[in-house]
């Protein structure tokens, strides 16, 4: 006797699938949620201060600030919310 049929193996794999890529979608938005809460400051310390010492604020002017968040952007795989947030910090 078989448990499943073709058929309703094919459902059950169907709705697996839809639950699972719900959960994928689910998470990505909580990750960007994440991001979008939290401040400059945050994002700074675990952004770039985990590969190097950072430089104080007022090491280098508000255009500077600019140009080396669009280099670090790159570096860091950094979303332009998080540069965003980070260049402004840094301009404060």
């Amino acid at each position: 006797m078989k448990i499943f049929n073709n058929k309703k193996l094919t459902i059950l794999s169907l709705l697996v699938l839809m639950i699972g890529s719900m959960i994928l979608i689910l998470d990505s938005c909580t990750a960007s949620q994440k991001i979008s809460m939290k401040s400059g400051a945050q994002l700074w310390s675990e952004n770039c201060q985990r590969c190097h010492n950072t430089p104080s604020p007022s090491t280098f002017s508000h255009e500077q600030w600019e140009t080396i968040g669009m280099h670090m952007q790159s570096r860091a795989l950094l979303t332009d919310v998080e540069k965003n947030k980070i260049v402004e910090f840094l301009k404060q």
